[in-house]
């Protein structure tokens, strides 16, 4: 079955909070994924950090192996590294059905997503805060996500950037209604309506759900908060 299909399922209904596993227990992992089943949350977000193109190191692909049998959630693995055509199939066979590398790490995105796409998988293409929208026009056609990061890749835990909200409101004048539209890093109970209204359909939240007493809870404010109005 095609890994496709998730795009079609995310792009239906309301705005789609995605927890970025970054900060869950990872001593417990089986029950922190089925926390998150229970919280109704419709895929999981991994950050995959090589400690070069970012200064932080994170895991790869055994842990998105882990999910995969673990859930049948989407699972949306976000590459912060260098090189990421050479690594691409890898976490396909890992089990990513979104694949989504950083306009900055490579000199022309065009060609990793089209490895991406004729894998099967969802092709995803970030840009950080100073990185301008008119960069990556050229390779929009073959996106399915694009994602903004409201922080600078690689760590936890920053505040929200404003920009980002600018270049959602670009993207959305630029792409179709095939691609979504992503925004990661500084999103909670005080930012994700904004986001949301500036064109965002998954909302990657950390701190504002793992940093909770109760998942559910969490992410049924963050939703409900989300919601157009």
């Amino acid at each position: 079955m095609s890994r496709r299909r998730h795009l079609v399922d995310l792009r239906q209904g309301p705005p789609a909070i995605l927890p970025s596993l970054l900060l869950c227990d990872f001593g417990n992992l089986e029950r922190e994924i089925r926390q998150l089943e229970e919280a109704g949350v419709r895929a999981l977000h991994l950050d995959v950090m090589d400690g070069r193109f970012v200064k932080n190191l994170t895991y790869g692909m055994p842990i998105v192996e882990a999910c995969r049998r673990l859930t049948d959630l989407p699972l949306d693995v976000h590459l912060m590294i260098e090189q990421p055509q050479d690594y691409v199939k890898q976490f396909h066979n890992a089990g990513a059905d979104i694949i989504t590398m950083h306009a900055e790490a490579v000199d022309s995105p065009s060609g990793v997503l089209s490895q991406i796409r004729e894998l099967d998988c969802g092709a995803g293409l970030a840009i950080n805060p100073e990185t301008p929208v008119e960069l990556i026009e050229d390779s929009l056609p073959l996106c399915d996500l694009v994602l903004v990061m409201s922080v600078k890749a690689g760590f936890g835990g920053q505040s929200f950037q404003t920009v980002a909200l600018e270049k959602l409101r670009q993207l959305k004048d630029l792409v179709g209604e095939e691609t979504l539209l992503a925004v990661d890093g500084g999103v909670n109970d005080g930012t994700i309506h904004d986001c949301q209204a500036a064109g965002a359909q998954l909302l990657v939240v950390g701190s504002a759900i793992f940093r909770e007493a109760s998942y559910r809870d969490a992410v049924r404010k963050l939703t409900d908060l989300a919601l157009p109005v």
